[in-house]
């Protein structure tokens, strides 16, 4: 006969009492084969391991493995655009200090990059100055048509027209002597006829110039100062655009060069700097040199070593019963803590051949802020699923289970008898008993010792419960 233990153990609650005493029955029979096969064909309970029955306290909890991680973590990015080969990195776990070399990127392609940009900028500013050029010419065309060639036409043509007057009052003079003296006799009308003449192609070519200095006025300066007006429009927009040409290839340099620096990371502050966690289906760190690199891609990590906390899936059987705020024990290499649960995902995490399939769903448990915690610290995370205290309870190994009912074999006096019991919550190693054991009684820890005796009194050789032969009370 033994003692009662600690009822408290690392286990998993009863959502199947039958498969939970099932597991526990094969984790025992090792150990108590031997007693089978001594007890198989005698009932007498002096031969019997039994447990004596005491109230006391039954923890249901479920233990998972996991490695400490910190909730802040200062993510150190890749800020070279499209795709860039680690050539260096530092191991993970150094303690750095701000300024202090992290990466180093592959710089061939940006250095190229780099040059091509200086020769455009050096081609768009040439390209600027001949716009800039051309356009304060065209802007002075204008003022120099308006001020110069237009005026001088235009005095030109009024000077010319001035002489067509004098010319015209002249001929009109000689016309007016010549008639004068042809009624006296002393000209022929011939000679008359030939001032006439005169007078009409002086007036002809008064008419000429006053025609040609309102074409002038009306039509060619406006045509000309639309011409060279329009030009300077081009040219303004031609300047805008090849300033913005100038600006753009600016910006690509100056993006080069920030990139061409970016391509060694430096530690922006102090600290421990670690490498990114890697997929479970990798075998190897997405950073290492020779790996390739994206933008924006997480290269290190700098945590936040005064909150750290623990992340560890739960499997789907047990979910509902983790709850935030339930009492959680993590042990450490060097330490236990006490913690608490901080949240649980409502959503399933990723399966595949890297998880067996298993469905499970991240718990996060939050640890106090004490000294020595690291990430990746393996860590056994034990939550506390219930306590019931001062309850009765049974090792799951004196248990059988058969057709949605549970027995004991109770030692009575000289005998062991068949019970059968009303059972509660369990973990791996005791399940608490609601109904038809008390205190003191003494049940038997190898049920399975008189299935040969059980055959005969209406249980299974498999020392289930035969239902047509059982008389259980």
């Amino acid at each position: 006969m033994s003692d009662s233990p600690q009822n408290h153990s690392r286990a998993r609650p009863r959502s199947s009492l039958r498969g939970v005493i099932v597991v526990g029955i094969l984790a025992i029979v090792a150990g108590v084969i031997f007693a089978v096969d001594r007890f198989s064909s005698s009932s007498d309970a002096t031969d019997a391991m039994t447990h004596r029955v005491e109230r006391g306290e039954v923890v249901v909890s479920i233990v998972e493995q996991g490695t400490l991680e910190s909730s802040s973590n200062t993510e150190i990015k890749c800020k070279v655009r499209g795709w860039s080969t680690v050539t260096w990195v530092i191991p993970s776990g150094s303690v750095v200090e701000s300024g202090q070399e992290l990466v180093r990127l592959d710089t061939k392609v940006i250095e190229e990059t780099v040059s091509l940009t200086k020769t455009n900028v050096d081609l768009a500013r040439a390209k600027l100055e001949r716009s800039s050029a051309d356009l304060a010419r065209s802007e002075i065309a204008v003022d120099a048509y308006l001020k110069g060639q237009y005026k001088s036409q235009m005095k030109s043509l009024e000077k010319d027209l001035t002489i067509a007057e004098a010319n015209l009052l002249a001929a009109q003079k000689m016309l007016g002597q010549s008639r004068s003296l042809f009624k006296r006799g002393y000209v022929t009308d011939l000679e008359v006829d030939g001032h006439e003449f005169t007078v009409e192609r002086a007036n002809l070519e008064l008419k000429v110039k006053k025609t040609e200095i309102d074409v002038l006025e009306r039509f060619t300066k406006k045509m000309r100062i639309e011409a060279l007006e329009g030009a300077v429009r081009a040219l303004t927009s031609k300047k805008a655009a090849d300033t913005a040409e100038l600006e753009m290839t600016k910006k690509q340099r100056r993006r080069a060069l920030e990139e061409l620096e970016a391509c060694v990371v430096k530690a922006e502050r102090d600290g421990l700097v670690i490498y990114p966690s890697n997929a479970k289906w990798k075998d190897t760190p997405d950073i290492t040199e020779g790996a390739s690199v994206r933008k924006d891609q997480v290269l290190l990590l700098m945590p936040d070593l005064s909150r750290m906390q623990v992340q560890v899936g739960v499997h789907e059987s047990v979910v509902e019963r983790v709850k935030a705020g339930l009492d959680v024990r993590v042990t450490l290499p060097d330490r236990t803590l006490e913690a608490k649960v901080s949240r649980v995902s409502t959503v399933a995490s990723p399966t595949g051949w890297w998880t067996g399939n298993v469905v499970t769903y991240d718990t996060i448990i939050e640890l106090p802020s004490v000294e020595g915690l690291k990430p990746g610290m393996s860590a056994q995370v034990e939550i506390i699923l219930e306590s019931h205290q001062d309850v009765i309870s049974v090792p799951v190994a004196a248990v059988i289970e058969s057709e949605g009912q549970s027995f004991v074999w109770v030692k009575a006096g000289d005998e062991v008898e068949r019970r059968l019991v009303e059972l509660g919550d369990t973990n791996d190693v005791f399940v608490v008993v609601e109904r038809g054991l008390a205190v003191g009684e003494e049940v038997a820890l190898n049920p399975l010792a008189y299935a040969e005796e059980a055959i005969d009194e209406g249980v299974g050789a498999s020392g289930l419960v035969n239902p047509e032969k059982s008389d259980v009370e």
